[in-house]
């Protein structure tokens, strides 16, 4: 059997934050699924830096399909999960089923690992209280409203949680993760 590695996303989730994990844990041996909203093409988006600009910029990304329905997802199958970043947290973190998804891994202290504006859905589930976490930089604000300690790096580990502020530090973000989960998770 193999083990299964649980993706979040939605619509506006960050290309690059949903598809290298993706591909770079299936590489690794894992099998990988997306949960969504509901089962279809996902509509992702591409979040980059622009000289003049204040903050980040959008445009249109790739799709993807979406494997299952948040409905549809026993998290008891998965070994861990990745919550990517982009806008796709924004109203991600209200669904019940995200919600309820999100609490099982927390809870049972499987890896989590965690991206840009990802940590939003997780604070929603009370699951970073007393943690560190890395996030986006403009989410400090909420990383402190949500009980955790905001960390600017590009893997923050913290037990089985490992963090990342976004898509360029895929690197050394999925290095730390796998790193977790090869003693947390391994390959069955």
């Amino acid at each position: 059997m193999t083990t299964k590695i649980l993706i979040i996303a939605g619509d506006a989730a960050e290309s690059l934050e949903v598809l290298y994990p993706y591909q770079r844990l299936r590489e690794e041996g894992y099998e990988v699924h997306i949960a969504a909203p509901s089962r279809k093409k996902l509509r992702l988006v591409v979040h980059d830096f622009e000289d003049g600009f204040d903050t980040y910029t959008e445009k249109p990304g790739y799709t993807w399909p979406a494997d299952l329905a948040f409905s549809e997802v026993d998290p008891a199958d998965y070994a861990a999960l990745v919550i990517p970043g982009g806008r796709a947290p924004e109203y991600l973190r209200n669904n019940p089923d995200v919600k309820r998804i999100t609490a099982h891994f927390f809870g049972g202290d499987k890896p989590v690992a965690q991206v840009c504006h990802g940590p939003l859905i997780s604070a929603a589930t009370g699951s970073l209280a007393g943690r560190r976490t890395a996030a986006y930089p403009a989410l400090e604000p909420d990383i402190a409203a949500a009980g955790a300690v905001y960390e600017d790096g590009e893997a923050v580990v913290d037990g089985v949680l490992v963090s990342a502020r976004a898509w360029p530090d895929h690197p050394g973000w999925m290095r730390a993760f796998v790193e977790v989960l090869r003693s947390k998770a391994p390959l069955g």
